[in-house]
This record gives C-alpha cells, sequence and structure tokens, in this order.
C-alpha cells in the first residue's frame, strides 16, 4: 500500500462548530489524530487563562488543530486542485503539517514558556523528529517525510508555498483561531468572510497570493485580527491571571532551589526547574496535571505560593491601572516596591508590569524581515502588487504598533493592611483613595 496516497475505506467526519465538518479521507492523517501526541491536545485550552473573561473560551488546541487540517484541505482540494502552480504531490505534506503545527504547546503555554525558557515550537519539531508515536505515523510514508513536516513548519522547507499555507499573514492558521476564538469567546470581532477569501486565494511559486476583486475582504480579515488582539487576545483582566500564573510558576521555582520541603513534591516539574526537559516529561504535563498542584499547593506551609494558587483557583485576581515606561513612571514602581517591602507585602510577586505588542500590519520588507511575508494582490494582468500600496486601509495602519503597559497589584491585600503613612503613600501611587464617609474605593 502507497501510505502517501492511502485513502480510508470510508470518510470520516468531525463535527465543528466554525466549519460544519472536518473531513477525514488519508490514511495518514486519521493515524495521526489517534496519537497520544496529538491527543494531548484535548487538556490544553487554546486560549490559556481567557476563559476568566470570556466564559465560554474553554475551547482545546485540538479543536483548533482540526481546524487548521480542514482550512488546508478545502484549500487545496477545492482551489488548488488542477491549477498548474500546485504540485498535488505536496498535498499530504500540507495536510500534515496543518495538523501538527501546534502540537508542541504545554499547559498555559505562554506562562510557562517565560518561567521555564522552553520554546513549544522547538517542541512541535522534537515530537515530529523524535521517538513518539507522530513520528512512526510519518515514517510509513517515507523516512525523509518527518524532516519534511518538520521543515514546513520550521520555515526551513523550499516549498514556500506550503508554508505558506500554515504560515502567512493570511493563512489557515489565522483564519481558524480568529473565528474558532470569536466564537468561542462570544465577540463578533474576529468574524470575517471566510467563504469568500478562499474563493479568491490563488497558488503561486512564492506563496498564497490574492485575486485584488478580494482585496475588501482582506481589509476586513486584517482588521478582525487586529480587534481581536485588543479586545480578547490582550485583555487586561485576563492578563491579571496570566500575572497570577506566572507568580505561582516563579514561586515554586525558587521554592525549588532553595531546598524547600513539599508536603506535594513537584514531580512532574523536576526536570523543568533542573533544565534537563526529557520530551518524555513535556508530554506528560496538560492542564489537568497543573491544576491539580496548585489545588495540592494551596495547603502548602510556604504562604506565598498557597496564596497564590488560591487567588488563581477561585478567581480573585489582581487590579491592574495603565503604566507607562517613562522614567517617571520606571520611578513610581521603585517607590512602590519600596513601599510593598515595607509594609510586608513582597513585590516580586504581588507587583507586576505586564507588557503586550501587536503590529496591525507589518509590510514584508526583503532583508528586514525574514520571518515576514507580503500579502500579494493578484491583478488582472498577472502582476502582483503589496497589499498595503493597492488598499488605502491598510496602506493606513500598515507598520501601527500597539503597546499595553498594566500595572497589577493585590487591591484587597493594599486596602486590609494596618493604618500608616507607608500605606497612604501606596494606596496614592496605586490610585486607591477614600470616600468622604471613610469607606475605601479604587480609581481605575
Amino acid at each position: 500500500m502507497n501510505n502517501y496516497t492511502a485513502k480510508l475505506p470510508k470518510i470520516k467526519v468531525f463535527r465543528d462548530p466554525i466549519h460544519g465538518y472536518v473531513y477525514i479521507n488519508d490514511y495518514i492523517i486519521d493515524q495521526l489524530i489517534d496519537t497520544m501526541e496529538m491527543q494531548r491536545l484535548r487538556r490544553i485550552k487554546q486560549l490559556g487563562t481567557s476563559s476568566t473573561t470570556f466564559h465560554g473560551a474553554e475551547h482545546s488546541r485540538f479543536n483548533h488543530s482540526l481546524g487548521v487540517y480542514e482550512i488546508v484541505r478545502r484549500i487545496i482540494d477545492e482551489i488548488f486542485v488542477g491549477r498548474e502552480e500546485w504540485d498535488d504531490q505536496d498535498r499530504l505534506l500540507a495536510l500534515c503539517a496543518g495538523l501538527l503545527h501546534d502540537v508542541g504547546h504545554g499547559p498555559f503555554s505562554h506562562s510557562f514558556e517565560r518561567v521555564f525558557a522552553v520554546n513549544h515550537e522547538e517542541f512541535t519539531q522534537a515530537i515530529i523528529l523524535g521517538d513518539t508515536e507522530i513520528n512512526a505515523v510519518l515514517r510509513l510514508v517515507a523516512e525523509d517525510f518527518p524532516n519534511q513536516v518538520a521543515d514546513v513548519i520550521q520555515k526551513t522547507s523550499e516549498k514556500k508555498l506550503v508554508i505558506s499555507l500554515i504560515s502567512s499573514q493570511v493563512d489557515a492558521d489565522r483564519m481558524d483561531y480568529l473565528l474558532r476564538d470569536a466564537y468561542y469567546t462570544g465577540v463578533s470581532y474576529g468574524k470575517f468572510d471566510f467563504e469568500r477569501i478562499l474563493r479568491v486565494i490563488r497558488p503561486s511559486e512564492n506563496g498564497l497570493v490574492i485575486k485584488a476583486s478580494g482585496m475588501h475582504v482582506v481589509e476586513d480579515y486584517i482588521m478582525c485580527r487586529y480587534q481581536m488582539y485588543r479586545q480578547v487576545y490582550f485583555h487586561p483582566v485576563s492578563n491579571s491571571t496570566e500575572v497570577l500564573l506566572t507568580n505561582i510558576f516563579k514561586r515554586v521555582k525558587y521554592l525549588f532551589d532553595t531546598g524547600y520541603q513539599f508536603r506535594q513534591p513537584p514531580h512532574h516539574f523536576i526536570s523543568f526547574f533542573e533544565g534537563k526537559i526529557a520530551l518524555a516529561d513535556y508530554l506528560k504535563l496538560d492542564e489537568a496535571i497543573v491544576l491539580y498542584y496548585f489545588s495540592i499547593w494551596q495547603d502548602e506551609e510556604d504562604s506565598i505560593l498557597c496564596e497564590l494558587c488560591r487567588r488563581f483557583l477561585n478567581r480573585n485576581l489582581y487590579k491592574h491601572i495603565e503604566f507607562g515606561q517613562s522614567a517617571d513612571d520606571q520611578h513610581k514602581l521603585e517607590q512602590m516596591r519600596a513601599l510593598m517591602q515595607q509594609v510586608g507585602i513582597d513585590p516580586d510577586y504581588y507587583l507586576t508590569v505586564n507588557a503586550s505588542s501587536n503590529v496591525a500590519y507589518d509590510q514584508y520588507i526583503p532583508g528586514k524581515d525574514e520571518e515576514g511575508q507580503p500579502v500579494s494582490l493578484l491583478l488582472p494582468d498577472g502582476q502582483k502588487k503589496e497589499l498595503s500600496q493597492q488598499s488605502t486601509i491598510i496602506g493606513a495602519i500598515n507598520g501601527l504598533r500597539n503597546d499595553y503597559y498594566y500595572l497589577y497589584f493585590p487591591k484587597d491585600l493594599v486596602l486590609a493592611l494596618p493604618e500608616s503613612g507607608a500605606k497612604q503613600e501606596l494606596m496614592q501611587l496605586l490610585g486607591l483613595s477614600e470616600h468622604k464617609k471613610g469607606m475605601l474605593k479604587y480609581i481605575p
């Protein structure tokens, strides 16, 4: 049997709220979905801690991975098939790369990565190329097929068109997560005319291009992405949960490094603390495991760790104020840190500046951004023009960077402090004041 083209006896379908159905007809794709590494993604949320703000955002990276696969499949089978610019021998390669592009994500991945200095992209490579069930399935196609898939995901493959299907400014990854995240968070910002985009996508030697008649739907798509970052991905309340999560991991690592005797030793994290992370240890971690430890650590003797875990599990979040990066702001931060230490609150865990940044649309400039991909419009005469050169809207936001800085702190702990000059000074710096009747209030 030629596993490269092998089909299932009967097409399988997955019901999906975004795409209606996800169609599985290829034997290799079916086998990949059933691997333990793919099934692990069911236990990792796509949006990490965002469900503390948008309670419906409980969808998983498994959902998203199937969605990316389905978009790639539709583009290839409905749009690219029969076009001379597309080599149908790359079909399975593209489908596998779309399905596996996020397989290396860990629990609450971004906070986890910051504390333990791990990179989910490196683990994606390790899972595809290492001693795993996914690697064994891919080798059923050819011995070097895992390397081909890994090269596409890492963007080192010579097959630029295949890469652009899952990694470009208009790709299957972005299209699925915008639609899916908008659906599960209950917002309308990420909803764009997906079917229209499919109709105007075309293959070219160097990647996807958009028919000039589809310029306006791509404008809408880019603005949707811009709004999703502003309103959902960088939401300050969700970031408050991220801050708590980061501080929990940071505290546990500090306690481990200083010889603290845990009532429940962090067995699943030891290799991370020691900087010798085995792939098998990484694959054992999911969000259920992390939450189990947080629940147990509520009863630890270390007051900071148990307090942080209780806050995270019970959604007792830090409050936030907008905070800049000027010299004056940094001076205020140092003042607040000193005052917190004076009143007995550890600023390393209870005073955090969180920064987020996003570029609305970043025009690709050769030599400047090797990671970038242009959005090229295919004109009726066959010429290709970069989107921001043709679109007034995109030209106006090209290179527009949005930076968000918030200072997070435990309002309740500050207000509960005994009266003192240090408390009053700290409250003033944090924007806390009193009503005339003596009631404390918070000024956002």
